[in-house]
C-alpha cells in the first residue's frame, strides 16, 4: 500500500497506477479511491497514469480529528501532487471531489494542471443562504449530521437509495454496488465524516470557478436528487471562463459507476479535444 504522510503527520493513502499523462481523481463524502474502479481501469488501459487518493479521515487515510475542512483536503492534495512531482495532468472530481479539485485548480494548478472535469459536484454553493436562497436548507444538511453521528451503519445503507436512484420506479437495483458504497463509507472515521458534511455544503465555490482558466468539463445528472443540477452544474457552468457542460436525463448522483461507460466516454472525448 502507497502512503504519504503530510506535513500534520497525517497519512495519506493513494494509488497510482500505469504510465503516460496523469489523471487524478478526487472521491466523494463519504466514500474512498475505491469509488474510482471504473474509471481507473477504463482510463490506465487508455495508456494514462491513473492516482486516486483516499481523503483524511476517509478510507485507509489518517482517521484525524482535525482537519476535515476544504481548506486542508486541498493542502494535502497539494503536499502529494509535489511529492509524486505531478505536471501535465487532468483533475477529476465527483461530488465533494469536484469542490476539491476547482479549489486546488484554483489555488495550487498553475503548471501542474491542463485540464479538469468536475462530475455530480457540489460547485458553486450548496447550502441556502441570503445570497444564495435557492441552495439547500440548512435543516438538511443538520439531518445528515445527525444520522451519520447517531446511526452511521443503518444511514448510510439507506443513503445510497438516492444517491444511485435506485429509489425510482422501474430502477435495476445492485445490492453489490450499494454493498460497496457502505463498505467503502464505513472503513472511513465517523468525525471526518461528520465534519466533512460542513465542508461540502457551506464552501463556496465561487470564486474559484471565475478565477480557473484551463479548460473545464461540468457533467451532471438531472436526477442527481443529493446534488441537485439546477443549483450546482446548471450555475457552475455560468461562472467557467471556459467550461463545457454535458447534462444527462435521469442520471443519478452516482452515474460515474451506474453509467460508467457513458461517462468515461464522455471524458476521454474532452481529454482528447
Amino acid at each position: 500500500m502507497s502512503k504519504f504522510t503530510v506535513k500534520d503527520g497525517t497519512e495519506i493513502y493513494y494509488k497510482d497506477w500505469g504510465t503516460g499523462q496523469p489523471i487524478v481523481f478526487h472521491h466523494g463524502w463519504p466514500l474512498s479511491s475505491d469509488d474510482w474502479d471504473a474509471q481507473m481501469m477504463f482510463f490506465v488501459s487508455k495508456g494514462f497514469r491513473v492516482i486516486a487518493h483516499d481523503r483524511r479521515g476517509h478510507g485507509r487515510s489518517t482517521q484525524t480529528s482535525e482537519g476535515h475542512t476544504m481548506e486542508t483536503y486541498v493542502a494535502d492534495v497539494a503536499e502529494l501532487m509535489e511529492f509524486l512531482d505531478i505536471k501535465d495532468s487532468i483533475h477529476i472530481g465527483h461530488s465533494t471531489g469536484g469542490g476539491e479539485v476547482i479549489r486546488y485548480v484554483a489555488k495550487h494548478g498553475q503548471g501542474r494542471v491542463v485540464k479538469a472535469v468536475l462530475i455530480s459536484a457540489v460547485t458553486p454553493l450548496m447550502v441556502q443562504t441570503e445570497t444564495n436562497p435557492d441552495g439547500i436548507p440548512m435543516s438538511v444538511f443538520d439531518e445528515i449530521r445527525e444520522g451519520t453521528a447517531t446511526h452511521r451503519p443503518q444511514y448510510f445503507q439507506d443513503f445510497t437509495l438516492p444517491f444511485y436512484g435506485y429509489n425510482r420506479e422501474g430502477a435495476k437495483v445492485s445490492q453489490g454496488i450499494r454493498d460497496n458504497w457502505w463498505r467503502q463509507g464505513m472503513m472511513g472515521g465517523i468525525k471526518a465524516h461528520h465534519d466533512g458534511i460542513k465542508a461540502f455544503s457551506e464552501t463556496d465555490f465561487t470564486e474559484d470557478l471565475k478565477s480557473v482558466d484551463i479548460p473545464v468539463l461540468v457533467l451532471h445528472g438531472e436526477d442527481d436528487q443529493i446534488v441537485p443540477f439546477p443549483i450546482s452544474g446548471a450555475k457552475a457552468i455560468k461562472l467557467l471562463k471556459n467550461g463545457k457542460l454535458i447534462s444527462y436525463p435521469g442520471f443519478p448522483h452516482g452515474m460515474p459507476t451506474t453509467e460508467a461507460a457513458t461517462i468515461n466516454a464522455d471524458i476521454l472525448a474532452f481529454i482528447k479535444a
